[in-house]
């Protein structure tokens, strides 16, 4: 346990020094928006891209990896919806809620930590999730959250405008760049993939930093008050019941002879043990749901993922 905790500390560590930066007014929320451009459309395109080209991940593509995750995360939702849908917390809320109760900070944090413990082969199922995650959950969340009748438009309209932010998103096409590298073998010049370097290799400290900081700007604006039963069982529910389901329904896939690899699957609990994706936040407030309960569910899962990530590695993959 001691040796997973002295790979995951500097990635945790760098997250609360933004929060603190944020918090302490070092980092002015003004800079904010510019960090996370920085991070979504040149460090970390990078990044993806070069696991692409360096990664066989087409061969991770298996039925077992894709219908296991799929049907964890439609769980995840369908339940977390079913727990959280009330008077006081309608359709938009809830689904919102289900989205970071179902979808894992991959991108930002996972991928860099998983091939921190567990070497470069984790990048392929890990790669192979942030796809789904864009794809299928965000959009079925986004859809489900305007079930409610807020917005004129409808659920058909929302999903069609959640599958065109997929488009615009500069990290499927990154990866799939990188994937298409890798099948063709060309071999890109050396100055260029050198830039592409020093980008890929600021991806992982500058997206932990604007993690921390966009919690903190999140806390900071927040001007609604919400009681810890709302956001800490959402949580608990992402750091704990997440990865137990894809571990459980991942074993009996196994046992029932659907083609997934052990080790595969060690990645995509690994993935789903992770805290709530940052960007939900955003995406929440910009479909007029309530940004100070999201952030707080990704802010504690955050928090406490130091522990139980960590414990979740040392179980799961006990060598590292």
């Amino acid at each position: 346990m001691l040796a997973v905790l002295l790979v995951t500390f500097p990635f945790f560590a760098l997250v609360l020094c933004g929060y603190v930066a944020t918090r302490r007014g070092m980092l002015p929320q003004a800079a904010i928006p510019g960090l996370n451009a920085y991070v979504l459309y040149f460090a970390l395109p990078c990044m993806l891209w070069r696991f692409g080209a360096t990664t066989p991940i087409a061969q991770t593509l298996s039925v077992g990896v894709v219908g296991v995750y799929v049907f964890c995360a439609l769980v995840m939702v369908a339940f977390t919806l079913a727990v959280t849908l009330s008077n006081r917390i309608g359709w938009n809320d809830a689904a919102f809620g289900a989205l970071v109760a179902a979808f894992p900070n991959t991108g930002y944090m996972g991928v860099p930590l998983l091939v921190a413990l567990l070497g470069n082969a984790s990048a392929g199922p890990a790669i192979v999730t942030i796809l789904l995650d864009l794809l299928f959950t965000s959009s079925l969340c986004v859809a489900l959250s305007r079930l409610g009748g807020a917005d004129e438009h409808g659920a058909a309209t929302a999903a069609r405008n959640a599958l065109k932010g997929v488009v615009a998103n500069p990290l499927p096409w990154a990866i799939l760049l990188g994937v298409a590298t890798w099948a063709s073998g060309v071999e890109l010049p050396k100055p260029i993939l050198h830039t592409i370097g020093l980008l890929a290799d600021s991806a992982s400290p500058t997206a932990l930093f604007t993690i921390g900081a966009v919690l903190a700007r999140s806390q900071l604006t927040s001007t609604v008050r919400t009681p810890w039963t709302e956001f800490v069982p959402i949580a608990l529910l992402k750091l704990v019941v997440h990865p137990l389901l894809v571990l459980a329904i991942g074993t009996s896939a196994i046992g029932m002879g659907v083609p997934l690899d052990r080790f595969a699957l060690t990645v995509i609990v690994l993935v789903a043990a992770l805290p709530s994706a940052s960007n939900v936040a955003m995406l929440a407030e910009r479909f007029g749901a309530d940004n100070g309960r999201i952030a707080r569910i990704i802010l504690v899962s955050t928090a406490l993922a130091f522990l139980t990530f960590s414990g979740a590695v040392a179980l799961l993959a006990p060598g590292r």
